[in-house]
């Protein structure tokens, strides 16, 4: 859910029972996340809601308009424009920073009181509420960050169906929201870390089913290994019997145009033959200019490749005799 999903007269979404309703607590407060339910259960009739945590993901906060960024040059960020002010405790000079799902990549420079110091290796904007990652530092920063405390709170409040636990490492950062977390509310860990991939065993003998977030994955794995990584933890949950989401980028170029390219319909096709139990959109629904054309594009691929529809391939290339 996001701007795109309303309209001068509310949600312009048209609604499924096999839908869930995402709210993104990285981009929502406590006031916006009431509305958006309350909204969503004025229209639905017991929609099933998920409040997404934004949990210790580093982002840019209270940016007044975006940094632009041009390859080999410098430039700052001020640290109160982290929404972890500790955040330049953990970096070191010669560090690379992975920005905005990996799209945009700088070298740390200097960091004093005030200002973090990075060369740019991109050309682009820096936005608000967008993660820089470090590979290697998160192992020692606190799971939950005061935020995810407060939405946890909300969730609890507003009886939502499920909480989205994001930047999972092991089981003990599960089972400290676990305690948070009122017990008819279901869990819904991601896999998102290559700590959360080295415990996906424990992990997996407790939990019902978890969520892989690819974009968050690929700056910690490395972009060309995400199928490597995506096909082992869909191989372990199924393993483990335990029920398996993916997000990121399914159609993304349906952000700014009315349909998916081929490549997106096929990836589509191949997650959706995977025992895969559902897929989150994220900008595409969100932000994009055609959210419920996304929609209809995902119910449509289902219907056209459902099981009784390969006789249609069977016909084409053997023919009945009266043809």
């Amino acid at each position: 859910m996001g701007p795109a999903s309303f309209n001068e007269n509310g949600l312009k979404i048209s609604h499924q029972d096999n839908y869930l309703y995402r709210i993104n607590g990285a981009h929502n407060n406590r006031a916006s996340v009431e509305k958006t339910v309350c909204l969503l259960r004025e229209k639905y009739s017991n929609p099933k809601i998920i409040m997404d945590l934004p949990g210790n993901k580093i982002r840019t906060v209270n940016l007044g308009k975006p940094i632009q960024v041009k390859k080999g040059q410098e430039f700052t960020l001020n640290a109160s424009n982290t929404n972890f002010p500790d955040f330049k405790k953990y970096l070191e000079k010669g560090q690379i920073v992975y920005a905005d799902d990996s799209t945009l990549m700088f070298k740390v420079i200097e960091c004093n009181r005030n200002q973090l110091l990075f060369t740019s290796f991109s050309d682009g904007f820096l936005k608000n509420g967008k993660g820089l990652h470090v590979r290697g530092i998160h192992s020692d920063i606190p799971f939950l960050f005061e935020k995810d405390l407060e939405l946890i709170n909300v969730a609890n409040e507003l009886k939502l169906e499920f909480v989205g636990l994001s930047f999972v490492r092991n089981y003990s950062d599960i089972d400290l929201a676990i305690k948070k977390i009122n017990n008819d509310i279901s869990i819904l860990p991601k896999v998102e870390t290559l700590s959360a991939v080295k415990n996906i065993n424990t992990i997996l003998e407790n939990v019902d089913q978890i969520l892989i977030d690819r974009g968050d994955l690929s700056t910690d794995v490395g972009l060309y290994k995400v199928p490597i990584f995506q096909d082992y933890i869909i191989k372990k949950a199924k393993y483990f019997n335990k029920p398996v989401y993916l997000a990121t980028q399914f159609l993304k170029n349906m952000e700014i145009n009315p349909i998916p390219t081929i490549a997106e319909v096929v990836d589509l096709y191949n997650t959706l033959t995977q025992d895969v139990r559902g897929i989150q959109l994220s900008e595409e629904t969100a932000v994009g200019k055609y959210p419920q054309e996304c929609l209809d594009t995902i119910n449509q691929i289902i219907t056209e490749n459902s099981e009784g529809n390969n006789d249609y391939i069977q016909n084409l290339i053997s023919p009945s005799k009266s043809e």
